[in-house]
């Protein structure tokens, strides 16, 4: 049992010179999730996409997405960040299987993949994740904004998004039979 104010030594956390030196010699695995309304036939109904304001000061759109800890589930880590990103209240219903819809590999450089991460090269596990309650965007999101499907995939909303999370955003729509 570990005294108050010692942190644990095997909690999974990274400092921030131990993150920078992972980054630059292994890949990092994240979740990422495209939060989803659905009717009552589980049909999708409406998407949700994060609005940011990106490192160079530019307003992005993005997906619900972090790190996988050490010794943390794959279940555990997508609740996590959709909690994180969305709010408490957001009630997320994940998937019975922790299969994703697809696999995004990204890479600090252009045009091995579609995928790019000027921090790093990592693998993201995407997941299209049914939320039920009132959504309210914390940490570095301004807002999360509600469009149908066909609004979500468009041109525009594609261009907004940075590293390749349109063609995953359209990649999930996809998945669910919408696009």
């Amino acid at each position: 049992m570990s005294s108050v104010g010692t942190p644990d030594p095997n909690s999974g956390w990274l400092s921030e010179e131990e993150l920078a030196d992972a980054r630059r010699r292994l890949p990092l695995l994240y979740v990422e999730a495209v939060p989803v309304r659905v009717d009552g036939l589980g049909m999708v109904t409406e998407v949700g996409v994060l609005l940011r304001v990106n490192s160079a000061g530019s307003m992005t759109r993005t997906l619900v997405s972090g790190r996988v800890m050490y010794g943390e589930t794959l279940r555990d880590a997508l609740f996590r960040h959709l909690e994180k990103d969305l709010g408490p209240m957001a009630f997320p219903q994940l998937p019975a299987s922790p299969v994703p819809f697809s696999v995004a590999e990204y890479f600090p450089f252009p045009g091995i993949t579609r995928y790019t991460d000027d921090r790093q090269h990592s693998v993201a596990l995407a997941y299209v994740v049914p939320v039920t309650g009132t959504c309210d965007p914390r940490q570095d999101a301004l807002e999360l904004t509600w469009m149908t499907p066909e609004e979500a995939a468009s041109d525009g909303v594609f261009a907004e998004m940075e590293g390749g999370r349109g063609s995953l955003l359209r990649a999930a729509l996809a998945s669910v039979g919408v696009l």
